[in-house]
C-alpha cells in the first residue's frame, strides 16, 4: 500500500487557503481594530476570541452536516466552495470599510465592520471541518499520518505564501510614514489565493470517485461496534481519552505561542524581533519534521510517535524554565530548543486527526473531525486566559512550568487510549515491489 503523493497535495490546496487567511487574520485584524478603530487591548483582544468561540459549534456542526450531504460534487466538495467564495467575497469589504472610516469615522461604519468580521467567521467556519475530512474520505487508514503530514505541510505553505507577500507588498519602506495603510491589495491577493486553490482542487479531485473510505477494508474500528449501531464502549473510552489529550497538549502549547513574546520581554528583556524569531525556529523545526515523523509513525505505530512527542515537548518546556533560572538573558541555546518544540509539536500534530478518525467509519468522519477541533479550539480559547492570569497573580516564571504540566498530563491520558493506530504491514515477496502511480 503506497500513498497516492500527488493526490494528497491536491487535496491539501483547500487547507492551504484556510492557512493563508488565518495567517492574514491574526495578523492584520488586529492591527485594524486598534489603530483605525481605536479599540483598546481588551476589546480588540474580545473579537479577535470570537472566532474560536464560533468554532466549537460551527465545525462540529458543519462536519456532521457535509456527513450527510450527498450531491454529484460529494460530500465535501459544495462546503469548500461555497465557503472559500463566501469568504472571498465578505474578506474585500473588510478594507473598504476600513479606509471609509479612516476618512469619515462613524460609529455605523464600525458596527459594520464587526458584522462583516462574524459573517466572515461563519464562512469560514462552514469549511474548515469538511475541507479537512476530505483528506481521510480519500486516503486509507493505514496512511493518513502520512497524508496529514502533506497536508500540514501545505498549511504551513499556505501561512508562508502570506507571509512573504505581506513582506513585498508592506515592507517598512512601502508603508514607513504613513498615517493609514490601505490593505486591500493584501486581502484581494489573498483571496485570490484562495480561490485558485480551491479552483485547482476541484478540477483535480473528483471527490465521489476517489474515496476510499467506505470501502470495506476501511471499516476496521468501526466494526467495534455494538448491535445497534453505536460506538462499543471500549472504543467511545479511547476516544475520550485521547479527545482529553488533544486539549491537555493544545493548552500547554497554546500558552507558550500566545504569551513567549510578552515573556521574553519581560523576563529576558528581548526584542519582539528576536523573541518571534525562537517561534519561528520552532515552527520551522515542525515543518521539516512532519514528513519524516508521518512516515516512522507509519513504521512504530501512531500511538508511540505521539507519546513521544508529549515527552519530548513536556521536557523542552521544563528546560525552558530551568535556562529562565540559569541564564540571566536570552542564550542561543534556546533556538535548539525551540528547534526540539517544533520536532515534538510536529509528532504529536501529525498524528491526532488520523487517531481521532480512525475510530469511525466514513460515514462520520466529517463529525469525528468537528469533535477534534471542538477539543482543541477549546483550549485554545481557555489557556490564553488561564496563564494569563497565573502570570499576572504568581508571575511570569511560571509560564513553562504551567505548559510543561499540561502536556505532560496528555502523556497520562495517551497512555489510556486502546484505539485509532494503524501500522502499514510489510509487503512480502513480489508485492514489496508494487508501486501506486
Amino acid at each position: 500500500m503506497k500513498l497516492n503523493a500527488k493526490r494528497t497535495i491536491l487535496t491539501g490546496l483547500a487547507f492551504l487557503s484556510i492557512c493563508a487567511f488565518w495567517q492574514m487574520y491574526d495578523n492584520v485584524v488586529p492591527i485594524i481594530l486598534t489603530e483605525t478603530f481605536h479599540l483598546n487591548e481588551t476589546w480588540s483582544g474580545a473579537i479577535m476570541a470570537v472566532d474560536n468561540l464560533l468554532a466549537l459549534f460551527l465545525l462540529p456542526f458543519f462536519g456532521t452536516l457535509s456527513d450527510k450531504c450527498r450531491s454529484p460534487m460529494g460530500k465535501r466538495m459544495p462546503f469548500i466552495l461555497f465557503g472559500t467564495a463566501a469568504a472571498a467575497v465578505l474578506m474585500n469589504i473588510l478594507p473598504r470599510i476600513d479606509n471609509s472610516y479612516y476618512a469619515a469615522p462613524a460609529q455605523g461604519k464600525m458596527l459594520a465592520f464587526v458584522a462583516t468580521l462574524g459573517l466572515l467567521l461563519i464562512a469560514m467556519g462552514t469549511y474548515r471541518s469538511p475541507a479537512v475530512a476530505l483528506m481521510p474520505d480519500l486516503t486509507p487508514k493505514p496512511l493518513r499520518s502520512k497524508a496529514n503530514a502533506i497536508i500540514n505541510l501545505m498549511g504551513a505553505i499556505g501561512g508562508v505564501l502570506y507571509l512573504v507577500l505581506a513582506s513585498i507588498l508592506y515592507s517598512g519602506k512601502r508603508v514607513g510614514g504613513l498615517e493609514h495603510v490601505d490593505y486591500s491589495l493584501l486581502f484581494a491577493v489573498v483571496s485570490g489565493i484562495m480561490i485558485l486553490a480551491v479552483a485547482v482542487l476541484k478540477l483535480t479531485i473528483n471527490e465521489n470517485k476517489m474515496r476510499v473510505a467506505d470501502q470495506p477494508e476501511e471499516k476496521a474500528e468501526a466494526a467495534a461496534t455494538q448491535p445497534d449501531g453505536r460506538m462499543a464502549p471500549e472504543v467511545k473510552r479511547s476516544l475520550g481519552f485521547l479527545l482529553c489529550s488533544i486539549c491537555l497538549w493544545f493548552v500547554g502549547y497554546n500558552a507558550i505561542t500566545t504569551w513567549f513574546t510578552t515573556y521574553a520581554s519581560r523576563v529576558w528583556d528581548m526584542a519582539l524581533g528576536d523573541s518571534s524569531l525562537c517561534l519561528t525556529v520552532a515552527t520551522v523545526g515542525a515543518i521539516l519534521s512532519y514528513i519524516p515523523v508521518g512516515n516512522v509513525a507509519t513504521k512504530v505505530g501512531r500511538k508511540k510517535t505521539i507519546s513521544f512527542g508529549v515527552v519530548l515537548l513536556s521536557s523542552c518546556f521544563f528546560m525552558g524554565f530551568v535556562f529562565s533560572k540559569l541564564l540571566d538573558g536570552f542564550s542561543p541555546i534556546l533556538y535548539v530548543l525551540f528547534a526540539m518544540v517544533g520536532l515534538a509539536w510536529a509528532s504529536i500534530n501529525v498524528n491526532s486527526l488520523p487517531m481521532v478518525v480512525e475510530m469511525c467509519s466514513g460515514k462520520d468522519i466529517g463529525k469525528f473531525t468537528g469533535y477534534y477541533y471542538t477539543f482543541s479550539m477549546s483550549a485554545q480559547s481557555i489557556t490564553p486566559i488561564l496563564a494569563g492570569w497565573i502570570m499576572n497573580n504568581f508571575g511570569y516564571q511560571w509560564l513553562f512550568p504551567y505548559a510543561a504540566f499540561f502536556v505532560a498530563c496528555a502523556f497520562f491520558t495517551m497512555r489510556m487510549v486502546r484505539h485509532g493506530d494503524a501500522k502499514v504491514e510489510a509487503k512480502k515477496g513480489l508485492e514489496a515491489f508494487d508501486v501506486e502511480e
